[in-house]
């Protein structure tokens, strides 16, 4: 096949750099479609979780509902009940062990039932031998109370952006991602797309890893230490909490995505393990702010938060550190297998 000699010349390095120079008007063009299209997607998630509230409020309570309640000593605790409903966990004192008599158990559960005695109508109690009724006191019994009349409102619009954002956050990474490409280089958006491989699954596995494990310690904790400094913890404000759960899960997903992104860089070449090694103790400073912006001012959390996140940092120079000298043995074997050096 003869070539054309009137054709023009393949650009090579256009290829390689992902397409045609845009001017910076035309960036301008394209950076308004992805705002505008991460925009419009963002606002289907919310209306989708909007109308899906409920449900949604009732996925994330769950790791409430999973906080598992100690209680230090070997004082009696007793949950009391007036039929269904749940009147109160108490600890008894030695004196009240010694007047009431409920047994040997540790943990007892007390029924309140109306008598009548002639003509007159009065509250006794009974113990109820059914060992679950009596665990009850080792969940966690906080109810969650809206604290006027518009907060029922805010609150789902809350969930609903919190939820939303996830819900669209794969799309809104796309349109980001396509924006961004065309500046890449080939051997970089190889790094990239495996980057955005592991990231996601990384993410997830953070969100899931708080959700499932660290949020109910975190809640349990939470509410022991009121407890611990003489303040009721039995009723949380609903903004607060979802609030709470919500940033807390979602900078724990962020978190665990720092060793794609700090391992994409090192192989861009961008950072190195030297870099990261004198890094460290400026991420244990940007860890601990991240655990405090995050989470609630307390500092159980904050150390929860603090020390995955910190770990994962640890990993990732060692890492680093690792393809370092793997690359070093092979630039060596190369240069001993080469009989002009």
């Amino acid at each position: 096949m003869v070539d054309d000699p009137g054709a023009e010349p393949l650009d090579h390095t256009e290829e390689e750099e992902g397409g045609p120079v845009k001017s910076f008007l035309e960036h301008l063009e394209d950076l308004r479609w992805v705002l505008i299209k991460s925009l419009v997607a963002l606002s289907v998630g919310m209306l989708i979780c909007l109308i899906a509230a409920n449900n949604v409020v009732k996925i994330l309570r769950w790791p409430l509902d999973r906080a598992k309640i100690s209680y230090p000593g070997t004082n009696q605790v007793v949950t009391a009940y007036f039929g269904t409903n749940l009147l109160g966990i108490f600890k008894l004192s030695p004196e009240d062990q010694n007047r009431f008599s409920l047994g040997t158990n540790r943990f007892v559960a007390v029924r309140i039932e109306p008598i009548t005695i002639g003509t007159n109508q009065l509250l006794s109690w009974r113990v109820d031998d059914n060992p679950a009724l009596a665990e009850q006191a080792l969940r966690n019994s906080t109810i969650l109370v809206n604290l006027g009349p518009a907060k029922a409102f805010f609150v789902a619009f809350q969930v609903a952006m919190y939820g939303g954002f996830g819900l669209a956050s794969p799309f809104i990474f796309y349109f980001v991602v396509t924006f961004v490409f065309p500046a890449l280089k080939m051997r970089e958006r190889h790094y990239v797309y495996r980057g955005l491989f592991f990231g996601i699954g990384l993410f997830l596995s953070g969100i899931a890893f708080c959700y499932f494990a660290l949020m109910p310690l975190a809640l349990a904790a939470s509410q022991m230490y009121s407890q611990w400094l003489g303040f009721s913890a039995f009723q949380w404000n609903a903004d607060e909490y979802f609030s709470f759960i919500c940033k807390f899960m979602l900078g724990m997903g962020l978190g665990f995505e720092m060793p794609v992104i700090i391992l994409t860089l090192v192989k861009i070449g961008v950072l190195n393990y030297r870099i990261l090694s004198k890094g460290r103790k400026y991420m244990i400073v940007i860890n601990l702010i991240l655990g405090a912006l995050l989470t609630t001012p307390e500092v159980i959390t904050q150390v929860i938060m603090f020390l995955p996140l910190q770990l994962l940092y640890e990993i990732s120079v060692w890492i680093a550190w690792y393809w370092e000298r793997k690359e070093k043995k092979l630039e060596a074997e190369d240069k001993s297998q080469d009989p002009g050096v």
